[in-house]
């Protein structure tokens, strides 16, 4: 689907940062939209929906238990 979407959680992704979070969301949201950038009366939902997103990947990166690797993903 969204070929520029790297794999975020551990070991894949050693040092994850906010900025690899919101950048996925993006990929994400631009795929799902058909927009690369939304136009002006587009932007408000398009943000939303980045944000929303980002903020579902941080809690499903919290969440996932990485066996083997000493602990959570987060």
């Amino acid at each position: 689907m969204c070929r520029s979407i790297k794999t975020l959680r551990p070991p894949m992704t050693p040092e994850l940062h906010d900025e690899d979070i919101r950048a996925a969301a993006l990929q994400y949201v631009r795929k799902v939209s058909g927009f690369r950038a939304p136009a002006a009366h587009n932007r408000e939902a398009f943000d939303q929906a980045v944000e929303a997103v980002a903020e579902a990947t941080r809690r499903l990166l919290d969440g996932i238990e990485v066996r083997g690797g000493g602990g959570r993903a987060s």
